[in-house]
């Protein structure tokens, strides 16, 4: 089990990447807010996505988040470090993800 501050490391390393990808991809029409619930740590983080960026990352849960992740803390750090396919993951039941559909196809373009 990862702790607190590897899932936060990891959601700010996340924010990096998509930074980067932002500047090669342009601008991203997508502006949501996000909420990141780690379920074994019974924690969550949330932020916002905004221009193909994460911004915002602080601690605590938004109930009011247009996108919500649900995962266990292990199963994030592997996602956002590539080990874990999230079509594979959202499939078979290891993440959860609460979004409007268009927004899950605007969030494919980012990863």
């Amino acid at each position: 089990m990862a702790t607190v501050d590897e899932c936060r490391q990891a959601l700010h390393d996340l924010a990096a990447k998509l930074a980067a990808n932002a500047e090669a991809q342009g601008h991203l029409d997508l502006d949501r807010t996000l909420a990141c619930r780690i379920t074994d740590l019974d924690t969550a983080f949330h932020g916002r996505i905004t221009g193909g960026r994460l911004i915002d990352i602080a601690d605590g849960d938004d109930p009011k988040a247009k996108i919500a992740l649900t995962a266990t803390s292990d199963h994030l750090i592997e996602l956002i470090n590539g080990k874990l396919d999230l079509t594979r993951a959202f499939t078979s039941g290891q993440i959860k993800v609460k979004a409007n559909p268009f927004d899950l196809l605007k969030l494919r373009k980012l990863l």
